[in-house]
């Protein structure tokens, strides 16, 4: 099945159209006496009152003839606002982008390019996202306008969560705190804020900044904030392992967010329903939201709500021991799963080589002058001086390169020998003292460019009894096909070793540890899922996995293993096949 991105944002976040829809149009009454007024207050109601804000709308558009050429410039981009409001962003970039070439207004032109740059986000053109959100950082201290400067803020803010940045992200948000416009309220700063920490899992639903954000939201009438807050408490709740009070704090949100109609939180609802339903055990309530959820989806879309909705679906299927619903659940669970954490890097990638080409672009503007020096000086030269010097040049080239050649072919054939030490005889992996050796280079190349990484320990669980009771050689096929469905969830740039036994080590560099987490459970549940045939019968086993992260731990490999070999044990006592993280709270296991 071909997938394709989902256009939404992940999670609860908090998207610049993303407000109410009410039934119904309040159409405005009188005569438009200053049109630059009647526009402004235009402006300001689209979130808080969207009816009120199209009938503004439609109003001063029956006077267009009456208004100067800046207000129909003003008015026009109100236009694109409310064209990417009703989904057709490649319509509402071209009228944004019009606004930013012709109108010649500094204003309008900030406001549309942040616009522009949060639209682009949302339809995965991730590299125009980040190139625009470069030049608008770059041209935030010329923004005179406090509400263009508050919304560009809030748009750069929102941006960097997306990208993984959340330090800076919250940068944004206090600068947004700092310099809060006539008319505007801390509602949407403490609100960026709250949704950055939570990216950080610094966030708990006892936090008192996201108590200061609801009563903030509350305060200046933002019905959708709040439940955007609100969501993000029953979600912690439900992190938390307490879905009692998630199941709660949701039917307590259900009518509001049924009368304000935004689409993502009436789907995030039925999401967080069906995982606090499925905690209870209630198998019939979390199957019946698990399945609102992705009829409110796209077909072909991939999103962090629809990979929890297919989750759901397949544990319920398990427990009512229903094997072929449960495995076609778990295929596209796991469909969506690597669709979103291929998005997550997509992301990353996109915010990385956008900042190499501002880099670039820099280095080759500070050597502009040195270039021209060089220049100069190679015409002074004598012709015939120049033509000798290019031929000891490539004279010189050619025994380099030959004698690169040569050492080349030596290496290699020192590599091929060598490499007959480093794997392991049964299961070809990295034996333990290669792994060990390869991890610690890893962890401080990584530590040098203050990179991220995770350390996996996987056991099988009673190994013992399965060679006790099937045999040796029913042990090894076993060894072999759990190093076979680990290799599929893994990167080429993954380090996979045995660390002897049924022990085995991952090295995930690059991978945060939420990610780490996610591919420790992937590779839990293939286990889970898969046995494999012996002694005339199919042999299921299960794993445990314990996992360590340089967030929290640091770049030593000794302590690395310590953490994950603790973390492991954790899993080992608290009853086996569950992945365990350092630091995890009990409520965080996963199983």
């Amino acid at each position: 099945m071909s997938l394709r991105r989902c256009k939404a944002w992940p999670r609860l976040a908090l998207a610049s159209l993303a407000f109410c829809v009410l039934p119904g149009v309040i159409h405005a009454a009188g005569t438009v006496t200053d049109p630059g007024k009647f526009l402004e207050q235009t402006e300001r109601v689209r979130t808080i009152d969207h009816p009120r804000f199209v009938a503004m709308l439609a109003q001063i558009h029956e006077e267009a003839s009456q208004l100067t050429p800046v207000q129909k410039w003003y008015l026009r981009y109100l236009d694109g606002w409310q064209t990417a409001f009703e989904g057709d962003a490649t319509k509402a970039n071209m009228m944004l982008q019009d606004v930013i070439d012709h109108s010649g207004d500094a204003t309008l032109k900030a406001k549309s390019m942040a616009l522009l740059m949060h639209n682009l986000g949302l339809s995965n053109h991730y590299e125009e996202a980040f190139t625009l959100a470069n030049q608008l950082a770059s041209d935030l201290p010329t923004v005179k306008d406090k509400l263009a400067r508050f919304i560009v803020l809030s748009n750069l803010s929102q941006l960097m969560v997306y990208a993984g940045q959340t330090d800076l992200a919250i940068k944004y948000a206090r600068m947004m705190e700092d310099s809060v416009p006539p008319g505007e309220s801390l509602c949407n700063p403490l609100s960026m804020e709250v949704s950055a920490l939570n990216k950080t899992d610094r966030l708990t639903s006892s936090s008192p900044k996201l108590q200061e954000a609801i009563d903030a939201c509350s305060a200046a009438g933002q019905p959708v904030f709040v439940n955007t807050m609100m969501l993000i408490k029953s979600d912690l709740y439900l992190t938390e392992d307490r879905p009692e009070k998630a199941l709660a704090l949701l039917n307590h949100l259900a009518p509001s967010v049924a009368a304000n109609r935004y689409y993502s939180h009436m789907r995030a609802v039925q999401v967080q329903l069906a995982q606090a339903y499925e905690k209870l055990g209630d198998e019939a309530n979390a199957r019946k939201a698990a399945l609102a959820a992705l009829a409110m989806s796209g077909q072909d879309e991939v999103s962090e709500w629809v990979r929890t909705a297919y989750e759901v679906l397949y544990k319920v299927e398990k427990r009512r021991g229903n094997p072929a619903a449960s495995l076609a659940y778990y295929e596209n669970f796991v469909a969506q799963d690597k669709g979103y954490i291929d998005d997550i890097s997509a992301r990353s990638l996109a915010y990385a080589t956008v900042q190499q080409h501002l880099l670039a672009q820099r280095l080759e503007a500070e050597g502009l002058s040195k270039q021209n020096n060089i220049l100069r000086l190679q015409q002074a030269l004598d012709t015939k001086a120049v033509e000798t010097s290019r031929l000891y040049i490539a004279l010189l080239l050619v025994l380099v390169i030959s004698i690169a050649a040569w050492l080349l072919r030596i290496k290699r054939s020192q590599l091929r020998f060598k490499m007959l030490s480093f794997r392991d005889s049964l299961t070809g992996i990295f034996n333990h003292q290669h792994f060990v050796s390869e991890a610690e280079r890893v962890l401080r190349a990584t530590e040098r460019k203050s990179g991220a990484a995770c350390l996996i320990s996987i056991d099988l669980d009673h190994f013992k009894l399965i060679n006790d009771t099937h045999g040796h050689a029913v042990g090894d096929i076993v060894l072999k096909h759990t190093v076979t469905l680990c290799q599929r969830q893994l990167r080429p740039t993954d380090l996979f070793g045995r660390l002897g036994g049924e022990e085995f080590g991952i090295l995930l560099p690059d991978c945060t540890r939420e990610q780490g987490v996610a591919i420790a459970d992937r590779i839990r549940t293939a286990i889970e899922a898969t046995p494999v045939e012996g002694d005339g019968r199919l042999v299921t086993f299960s794993a445990s996995i314990g996992l360590a992260s340089t967030d929290s731990s640091g770049y030593e490999l000794q302590l690395l293993r310590r953490e994950a070999d603790a973390a492991l044990y954790r899993a080992k006592r608290t009853g086996r096949n569950r992945v365990i993280a350092d630091n995890q709270l009990p409520g965080m296991i996963r199983a």
